[in-house]
């Protein structure tokens, strides 16, 4: 398959480090870490360096109304598709420095070092950021490639907003003014191939040694969110058998739940990421509380079966108080099989980097893109397997190997699509 890569081009390490060095500057947190949401000032320093960048080499960058950001460098033929490959700049609120934003510099680095070498493809090859992948700004996550593929409807997640009232639509016309020589690039653009570098966000490639995991599939999700909703009351005068205490309420629906939940096999992912009590004062008798519910699973039948039991364990177990709960996001589990995953292993072998086929845990972009066009993902390896935590570490070695392949796959498949 394909011309031996080997002596065609080398990504440069000390390149690619120091702009992981440079863009973990934008959002630091005194722990080392980075605190970027989506489109907040930090991020979109990101985007608008990135798109700097692409200027300096007359790359085309375009963004689309969602926010998504394109970087191209044209091919030899107008008439074919584009290559693509990327992922995310935003991140956890304690976030460490190469979730997401080294799927983005990895492709960067694959074009610039093909554009370096002066390689004509006849298809384009672009850079994306999915905008809002994390979704801690805006809810749901992963928003950006399920509206770009047509998956959401962009009306109802542009009207969606933050915390301070601040929507979408709005985010993203701050970002237009800040990149403000991007043109408009059209939703559902179709594209050839779809390609993401991520740190695995798990143990087994450091612990195994392994150079590069070739990933089989995301498992499926479901995330809910759960209003409790009783009455306030004085803290020191309401007798017990008068109160409508939701926070006493929630924390029965938690206990609940998770044994619902409870995997022997320990397969299924049960996460209770954010609980607010309200009004959360002191000497108030909680009124109101809201928690979500991450729920993963590989298997969609386990998906569906637990999933389906939350509202009604949230309406049994709610003793004086009422309950609202409302599915935020669902997704399948998703398989990566074909083309994409054996140009994958074709340039790892001759890179004779070591690699090994796993699936993935955590969620991707690319799990919307499969649905889109042939769609694969590369993992490399990250410290202890940590991430979503200030210690995310993954050493200039792996991410320069993993950006090769990149590089490689993308001229690999350049030639056989």
């Amino acid at each position: 398959m394909g011309c031996n890569l080997d002596d065609l081009l080398r990504v440069d390490l000390d390149r690619l480090w120091q702009r992981h060095i440079d863009m973990a500057k934008l959002g630091a947190t005194e722990r080392g870490g980075v605190n970027r949401a989506a489109l907040t000032i930090p991020d979109v320093e990101v985007h608008w360096q990135l798109a700097s960048w692409a200027r300096k080499r007359n790359f085309l960058v375009e963004i689309d109304d969602y926010g998504n950001q394109f970087m191209r460098r044209a091919g030899s033929d107008p008439h074919c598709p584009v290559l693509v490959s990327g992922s995310h700049s935003d991140t956890q609120p304690t976030g460490g420095r190469f979730d997401g934003i080294s799927g983005v510099l990895a492709a960067v680095e694959a074009m610039e070092v093909i554009d370096d070498a002066e390689i004509c493809t006849r298809h384009p090859i672009e850079v994306v950021i999915w905008n809002n992948e994390e979704g801690t700004r805006f809810r749901p996550s992963e928003m950006g490639s399920a509206v770009y593929v047509g998956d959401t409807p962009i009306e109802r997640m542009l009207a969606a907003t933050d915390r301070e009232g601040v929507s979408i639509e709005t985010a993203v016309d701050a970002l237009r003014t800040r990149v403000n020589w991007a043109t408009v690039r059209q939703l559902g653009t179709p594209i050839a191939a779809y390609l993401e570098l991520h740190i695995e966000q798990g143990p087994i490639l450091e612990n195994e040694n392994i150079d590069i995991g070739i990933v089989t599939g995301i498992q499926g999700t479901r995330k809910f969110e759960i209003q409790v909703i009783g009455e306030e009351a004085h803290a020191g005068t309401t007798p017990e058998r008068n109160r409508q205490d939701a926070f006493m309420d929630a924390v029965n629906i938690v206990n609940a739940l998770r044994e619902v939940f409870y995997d022997p096999e320990d397969k299924v992912r049960f996460t209770i990421g954010r609980f607010e009590v309200s009004p959360g004062s002191l000497a108030v008798v909680p009124g109101r509380v809201l928690f979500t519910i991450d729920f993963r699973h590989p298997d969609t039948a386990v998906l569906q079966t637990l999933g389906d039991q939350v509202a009604e364990v949230c309406k049994k177990t709610a003793i004086r108080c009422s309950t609202e709960v409302v599915e935020t996001r669902s997704a399948l589990p998703t398989s990566f099989e074909g083309m994409v995953q054996e140009v994958v292993e074709e340039c790892a072998k001759q890179r004779a980097y070591s690699f090994k086929y796993l699936p993935s845990g955590a969620g991707h972009d690319a799990r919307y893109m499969n649905s889109f066009c042939p769609s694969g993902m590369v993992f490399v390896p990250c410290h202890k397997g940590i991430s979503h935590n200030e210690k995310e570490y993954a050493s200039p070695e792996s991410l320069a190997k993993g950006a090769q392949i990149i590089a490689d796959s993308l001229l690999m498949l350049d030639e056989i699509i």
